[in-house]
């Protein structure tokens, strides 16, 4: 991405971002060999500094009476969620600048919105944040610099997407993190190197009309194809999108490279500015490899590796693909023609967290090293029965994790931010040096349950691979998207997932329309779900079957569409594997072309 590098150890003599620029990638990969080395002692210093500069802040004031030491805090200071420190921020966003969760010292900024859709999130930001969040981005440049050498030689195509910034009543701006990034001078003032460093413009990013900025960057993207070394998106749907767009835009695309002329429907001036520079002259040459491309699509054929032959260079694919993101990684497999999919670094609304340190690895097997100097960390186990884990006792520091368990991320951060419940659960897979390495697992309650059962988004995810696996794959078919949700209109109630399918030519008549594949599908995911679902189906009764919905093409997309209109940022949006907004339920239903239920009890033995 454009370098926007700064430290929190700088050089003497030099200002931060210079000290950065001058230190070298063994500099780099030193730093985290030293600050992993013995991270309780870094977690202690860290803490320390978190309540010596927040300590007249009225959050902290109250209840710990002005003391700065570990074991008061422990003893006073509760975890919380978003929902008990939202008065507070609500407060500071209406213009309240008396210290409130920062010290004085360190007034809030700004706020960061979270990337949901929604009633969105306003996450405290102070000015030496951004300097944390810059130092782990550096970190992850070295790391990845080991095993791809020579990426300086070439340019990243990024299909990225910003939300316009708003302005709180007290006069604080508010946007994401990545609006931030790209609407800051320092964005702005970089020289457009689409050779050397991101082939979009900035322009083409900050753009509010998705469609022209999609456009613009897929062309940017086709026209430096050579000089491509790496494609990516912030998240692994947002490179399927990308691809999508292209399936449905090709004629246009290929049509302006043919002609050197720009489309009247990118009607932003600064973008046929952009393009303009870009596009100096028909290149017939790519205009037939687009179209080459392109009209397989149109006749059925196989996309298999369109990343790979559309920009040849390219290392590897970019972006998130853990989490909920771990569906997509069959399509991004598919349409890149295998090339390794990276995923560098854990960042989150509140506080960048770690590195992958073995970026080339399979996405299944990516675990996030934590760097201790970012906040201070402290985790929830969630063995336990959810009524008794949320004491504040139970709470583990960073140096007394355990492989193999599974904790919920409590951060408490610079910008003020004390025990706060991030909502990722994470399950530890071992260590480097002292520092845990933390793999994603999924959300905190994002469940299906109608009564005692309880389905979490693995659980879901794994069904529906079962299922897609089994029976849909041997027909070249596919679940392209998916969602849930409990159904309380029948009695029992029931899970209904909604699928959109991936159907080769003709497949429709066998998997759709006739036959009991779909059917044959609900069954197979029941038979993937836990043993508590399967008894409340069984003995119980209080399950009913689970029916599937199959969804027209492109309803995903509407989906997304609609999320953006309610306030979510089109580059950071995930596909909520579980349902619950009536406008999106409305929205899906209205979709549906068919209907399938499980055609017999899932197998389930007592004890």
């Amino acid at each position: 991405m454009y370098r926007l590098l700064a430290t929190t150890r700088s050089r003497p003599g030099l200002s931060q971002p210079a000290a950065m620029m001058a230190e070298t990638d063994a500099d780099k990969l030193r730093f985290i060999e030293e600050v992993t080395a013995d991270v309780a002692a870094v977690q202690e210093r860290v803490l320390a500094e978190i309540l010596s500069r927040n300590a007249d802040a009225e959050y902290l004031s109250t209840r710990c009476g002005g003391a700065t030491d570990r074991a008061t805090f422990r003893a006073k200071v509760p975890m919380v969620t978003y929902e008990d420190l939202q008065p507070y921020i609500l407060r500071i966003a209406h213009g309240d600048r008396s210290p409130i969760l920062s010290g004085s010292g360190y007034p809030v900024s700004e706020l960061l919105t979270s990337s949901g859709a929604g009633d969105r999130k306003l996450i405290p930001v102070v000015d030496d944040d951004h300097d944390r969040h810059h130092r782990l981005h550096s970190l992850v440049g070295a790391v990845v610099n080991q095993y791809v050498p020579g990426l300086d030689k070439g340019s990243g195509l990024y299909f990225l997407f910003v939300k316009s910034e708003t302005t709180t009543p007290g006069g604080l701006p508010a946007r994401t993190i990545l609006t931030r990034i790209f609407t800051s001078d320092g964005v702005w003032k970089l020289p457009y190197n689409p050779r050397r460093g991101l082939t979009s413009p900035a322009a083409a990013v900050v753009c509010e009309d998705t469609f022209q900025s999609m456009y613009t960057q897929m062309l940017c993207g086709l026209c430096h194809r050579h000089s491509v070394l790496r494609v990516g998106a912030a998240f692994a749907s947002g490179v399927l999108r990308a691809i999508r767009f292209f399936q449905r835009n090709w004629p246009q695309l290929a049509a302006d490279i043919d002609a050197g002329t720009i489309t009247d429907r990118v009607t932003d001036h600064v973008l046929r500015q952009a393009l303009a520079g870009v596009l100096t002259q028909p290149d017939p040459d790519l205009a037939r490899v687009v179209r080459s491309e392109g009209s397989k699509a149109d006749d059925g054929a196989d996309m298999a590796g369109i990343i790979a032959r559309l920009w040849p260079n390219t290392k590897y694919v970019h972006a998130v693909a853990t989490g909920s993101m771990a569906h997509y990684v069959p399509a991004l497999n598919h349409y890149s023609g295998g090339l390794p999919i990276v995923s560098t670094a854990y960042f989150s609304s509140e506080c960048s967290v770690g590195i992958n340190l073995r970026p080339m690895c399979d996405p299944s097997e990516v675990s996030y090293t934590v760097m201790p100097n970012m906040a201070y960390f402290e985790f929830l186990p969630t063995d336990d029965d959810d009524a008794t884990a949320s004491a504040t006792s139970q709470l583990v520091e960073l140096a007394g994790v355990e492989v193999g368990r599974e904790y919920e991320l409590v951060v408490t951060t610079y910008s003020g931010l004390c025990r706060y419940r991030v909502g990722d659960v994470l399950r530890v897979t071992g260590f480097h040096n002292t520092a845990p390495q933390l793999r994603f697992v999924r959300r905190r309650n994002a469940v299906l349950s109608v009564e005692s059962d309880k389905t979490d988004e693995v659980e879901l995810q794994r069904a529906v691979d079962r299922a897609s696996a089994a029976l849909l794959r041997p027909l070249g078919a596919a679940v392209a998207d998916y969602t849930a949700r409990t159904c309380a209109e029948t009695v029992p109630g029931h899970y209904v997932v909604y699928w959109e399918l991936q159907l080769p030519l003709g497949a429709a008549d066998v998997v759709v329309d006739g036959g009991d594949v779909l059917d044959r599908c609900c069954l197979e995911m029941e038979e993937a779900l836990s043993s508590v679902y399967r008894q409340s189906r069984v003995a119980d009764g209080t399950v009913g079957p689970l029916e599937i919905r199959v969804v027209r093409p492109g309803t995903f997309e509407e989906l997304a569409d609609h999320a953006v209109a309610r306030g979510a940022s089109v580059g950071q949006y995930k596909v909520p594997r579980c349902v619950t907004a009536p406008p999106d339920i409305e929205l899906l239903d209205s979709r549906v072309v068919s209907n399938h239920f499980s055609p017999a009890l899932p197998k389930w033995v007592p004890g």
